[in-house]
C-alpha cells in the first residue's frame, strides 16, 4: 500500500470516526424526542380508547332497546295468538323478526367495540410499559454521562495543577539552588579577602623584621643547624 492509499485510508477512518461522534452526540436528544413522538401518540391512543368506549356504551344502550323492543313483541304476538287472530300474531312475528335482524347488529357491533376496547387497553398497557422503560433508560444513560462529565473535567483540572505543582516545586528548587550557589560564592569571596587582608599584615610585619622571612636563606642555614645538633 502507497502513501497515498494509506493517507486516504486514514481520512476515511477519521471520517468515520466524526461521523459516529456526530451520531453519539445526538442520540440523547434523537431518544428524547422519540419519547415525545411516543407520548403524543399514547395520548392520541387514549382518546381514540375513550372515544371507542363512549360509543360502546351508546352501542349496549341500543341493543337494550332492541332487545327490550323484541321482548315487548314477542309478548303482543303471543296475545294476538291467545286471542285466536293468528294473522295479526303473524304480522307482529314479522315486526318482531325485523327487531331481532337489528337487535344482532347492534349485538354484533358491541362485541366489535369490547374486542377493539380490548385491543387498545392492551396496545395502551405495552406502550406505556415500553415508555417507562426506555424513559429509565434514558435517565440512567444522562445521569452516567454526567458522572463521566464531571469526572472527566475533574481529571483534566488535577492534571493541569499536578503539572502546575510540578512547575512551581521545580522553580523553587532552582531558586534554591541559586541562592546556595550565590551563599557558597559569597563566603568564599569572604574567605579569600580575609586571606588577602591577613597576608598583607604578614608581609608589613616582615618587612618592618618584626617577623622573619621562614624562606630567606638565614632562616634556612639557622634551621638545618639546629637540627643538625639536634
Amino acid at each position: 500500500m502507497n502513501i497515498w492509499s494509506k493517507l486516504l485510508t486514514a481520512l476515511r477512518g477519521g471520517a468515520n470516526e466524526v461521523g459516529e461522534s456526530i451520531v453519539d452526540g445526538q442520540a440523547l436528544r434523537i431518544l428524547d424526542q422519540e419519547i415525545r413522538d411516543s407520548d403524543a401518540e399514547l395520548r392520541r391512543s387514549k382518546e381514540a380508547l375513550a372515544e371507542i368506549m363512549a360509543k360502546h356504551k351508546l352501542a349496549e344502550a341500543r341493543l337494550a332497546k332492541s332487545s327490550e323492543k323484541v321482548t315487548e313483541y314477542e309478548a303482543y304476538a303471543l296475545k294476538a295468538l291467545e286471542s285466536g287472530d293468528e294473522t295479526l300474531a303473524r304480522e307482529v312475528a314479522g315486526k318482531i323478526a325485523v327487531l331481532e335482524g337489528s337487535r344482532d347488529t347492534e349485538q354484533a357491533q358491541v362485541e366489535q367495540f369490547a374486542a377493539s376496547i380490548a385491543d387498545l387497553r392492551r396496545a395502551i398497557t405495552q406502550a406505556e410499559t415500553n415508555i417507562r422503560r426506555l424513559k429509565q433508560q434514558v435517565d440512567t444513560v444522562k445521569a452516567t454521562e454526567s458522572v463521566q462529565r464531571a469526572q472527566t473535567t475533574v481529571a483534566h483540572r488535577y492534571s493541569g495543577s499536578q503539572s502546575k505543582l510540578q512547575t512551581a516545586l521545580e522553580s523553587l528548587e532552582r531558586i534554591k539552588l541559586k541562592q546556595a550557589e550565590r551563599g557558597a560564592r559569597m563566603e568564599a569571596a569572604a574567605e579569600l579577602a580575609k586571606e588577602e587582608g591577613q597576608d598583607a599584615v604578614d608581609a608589613r610585619l616582615k618587612d618592618a623584621g618584626i617577623i622573619a622571612d621562614a624562606a630567606s636563606a638565614e632562616s634556612v642555614l639557622e634551621r638545618l643547624k639546629q637540627k643538625q645538633a639536634g
